[in-house]
């Protein structure tokens, strides 16, 4: 049975971890066809420890999205692995500790402008830098946390959402004449890396058992990994600018 990324050729960010929400992304991606490479920063040799239990081998590529260097040598690095790319996943978030966990009013800037740069005008730079490899058109997918809400320890990363969504807007608006798409998917809080950074963030589960419609497990990023598949693929052909939610509903709900 064929699957739906068939001889699709993905570039996929932030696989740190098996409980990486980019791992579980890579590992759905491969199984429905697509060939599949990784970059990783800092530490890429954790990457391709990780790399290992994905179903087909992938190479890794160290990749610092704030290095002009790295952004302008990755389209070669990749025309050399894969020759092209039909789809692009932006995993990528970071705030400094000062910026986390309740000292919202007394973070510097110096360090709201590191999580701005890392978190959100990454995604822009990551496609800039792949553009050229998708001459055929694309899939462009980040991951949010949704930044309509003031979560309780998310302080300065929930400007940074919102400026990442916002980007993902534009970026969808300029490049659809290329045929490129871009979206979000906007997932509900999983025991990640990322979500381990951030003081506090298990308060966050409380809210997720108490009013999600749909049963949630902070243990199973798999469902946001399929999420960002389905954006992928070519089932979503007209969609762009979007964020899809893989919340469990949490969204929808009121008081």
């Amino acid at each position: 049975m064929s699957g739906i990324l068939d001889g699709k050729r993905i570039l996929i960010t932030g696989v740190l971890m098996e409980s990486s929400i980019a791992f579980h992304a890579a590992k759905v991606a491969q199984e429905q066809g697509a060939e599949v490479i990784l970059t990783a920063f800092p530490r890429p040799t954790l990457t391709e420890r990780i790399a290992k239990k994905l179903p087909k081998p992938a190479k890794v590529i160290e990749l610092d999205v704030t290095n002009d260097e790295h952004l302008a040598r990755l389209e070669g690095l990749v025309r050399d692995e894969l020759g092209s790319l039909d789809g692009v996943v932006h995993s990528i978030g970071f705030a400094p500790q000062d910026a986390l966990g309740g000292n919202f009013l007394n973070t510097p800037f110096e360090s709201v402008a590191t999580a701005m740069h890392v978190s959100a005008f990454s995604l822009k730079s990551l496609t800039m830098a792949c553009l050229p490899l998708m001459q055929n058109g694309g899939s462009v997918v980040g991951l949010t946390f949704d930044a309509q809400f003031a979560w309780p320890q998310y302080d300065w990363m929930g400007p940074a959402k919102a400026a990442l969504e916002a980007t993902s807007r534009y970026l969808a608006r300029d490049l659809g004449k290329q045929n490129v798409r871009c979206n979000l998917i906007s997932a509900g809080p999983l025991g990640s890396m990322a979500a381990k950074s951030i003081p506090g963030f298990t308060d966050l589960a409380k809210v997720w058992d108490e009013r999600s419609p749909l049963e949630w497990d902070m243990a199973d990023p798999e469902p946001a990994g399929r999420g960002i598949v389905a954006l992928l693929s070519d089932f979503f052909p007209k969609t762009t600018g979007e964020i899809v939610h893989v919340d469990g509903g949490v969204h929808i709900m009121g008081a």
